[in-house]
């Protein structure tokens, strides 16, 4: 899976120029927290909630509401943006945005396809691949199969065990631990008893 498959695609973007309650403006109309700076089409920024809050007068200062509100009418997103932005490619694997996330403790990354802005990917959209990937909204059942040492073609054995009774793994997914292999699948029957009648008689262990 490439982080096209889950980037946000409506882009909702300002130029440097912009003042920041402007910028404050479209984000609260639109329920985002972070904007694509753009200048000629290209990206040269990006400020988020966090960064406009920081540049915000301290509610110690002396300035009064007319100064404060002339103070932010006259700064720009060019004032106050950060400028070495990290971007990903859109055809690189959902993997590689989740690390650079994690990594250097992020919370969005702009996609670059041909030079050009065509999306972002967030935290948000990371959690929705994940249910996207679990199946989590498709019914069924979720069985989970302990697997305590490697053996050659174990899932084709787990598949072929549920397919002499007519079901079918929707979604997979392989969690090691320290002294075991949990596999968890997501199974297109409702039926949680049949499924595993039909496991536990193939001599798989569940949890």
């Amino acid at each position: 899976m490439s982080v096209a498959d889950f980037m946000t695609k409506k882009l909702i973007t300002v130029r440097p120029e912009t003042r920041i309650n402007d910028a404050v403006d479209l984000m609260k109309n639109n329920d985002i927290h972070r904007l694509p700076v753009l200048d000629n089409g290209q990206l040269v920024g990006l400020v988020t909630e966090g960064i406009i809050q920081a540049a915000l007068p301290s509610k110690a200062t002396s300035l009064s509401v007319y100064e404060v509100n002339y103070l932010l009418n006259k700064t720009t997103v060019a004032d106050v943006m950060e400028k070495d932005v990290r971007t990903i490619p859109a055809d690189a694997v959902l993997e590689d945005a989740i690390y650079q996330m994690r990594h250097y403790k992020i919370g969005v990354l702009p996609v670059i396809d041909n030079g050009q802005l065509v999306g972002i990917i967030t935290n948000n959209d990371i959690f929705d691949a994940f249910l996207n990937i679990a199946g989590y909204d498709q019914g069924g059942t979720t069985v989970t199969i302990k697997v305590t040492h490697n053996v050659a073609g174990f899932l084709a054995k787990v598949s072929d065990a549920l397919a002499e009774h007519n079901y079918n793994i929707l979604t997979l997914m392989v969690t090691d631990r320290a002294d075991v292999r949990l596999i968890e699948l997501h199974v297109d029957t409702t039926d949680a008893t049949g499924v595993k009648s039909a496991l536990t008689g193939a001599g798989f262990e569940l949890i």
